[in-house]
């Protein structure tokens, strides 16, 4: 998220914009969690007696990202055969939230897949403590900078494994 508001330190702004990005797991939670944010900015304009009510806009919404059964299972049985032990299913998504609309808008089918990027060692050490959440920057993060290598030889050769699966070669 991000709030702008002010031109500087010693100057009491007339408005704030906070942008904010949800990402949620189904409907019922997303409700919660967007009723909740409403409630919080309306209960804070309140209590500071703000002249004017929050003006709130939703600007988009997407669903989580769940993977087609078909094309996963095609890519899966690739991943599996040229990875080997290294091919792994990942759990649902909230990422790249934009990915279940492309190919709605197209009438098709889809899978979406993740690559790994993280040093092992750094992985290996936060998960030993226990502080994965913590130490391992995700998507989106400042501090998210995946290993060059293999990180690209992976990603490369991903996409060619998924390409030929669907080209027949």
């Amino acid at each position: 998220g991000s709030i702008h508001a002010g031109t500087g330190p010693n100057v009491i702004p007339d408005s704030a914009v906070i942008q904010l990005n949800v990402r949620t797991y189904d409907d019922a939670s997303r409700t919660r969690v967007l009723d909740a944010i409403e409630r919080i900015v309306k209960a804070e304009c309140e209590a500071s007696r703000s002249p004017k009510a929050p003006e709130i806009e939703r600007t988009a919404s997407f669903p989580p990202t769940v993977n087609d059964e078909a094309p996963t299972r095609r890519v899966a049985e690739v991943f599996a055969a040229h990875f080997g032990d290294n091919a792994h299913t990942i759990d649902l998504q909230t990422a790249s939230e934009d990915m279940s609309e492309i190919p709605k808008a197209f009438g098709t089918q889809f899978t979406y897949w993740g690559i790994g990027g993280i040093d092992p060692d750094l992985y290996a050490a936060a998960a030993k403590n226990g502080t994965i959440a913590q130490d391992i920057p995700v998507n989106h993060s400042p501090t998210f900078a995946p290993v060059t290598q293999p990180t690209l030889d992976t990603g490369v050769s991903a996409m060619t494994v998924a390409a030929l699966a669907w080209l027949g070669a």
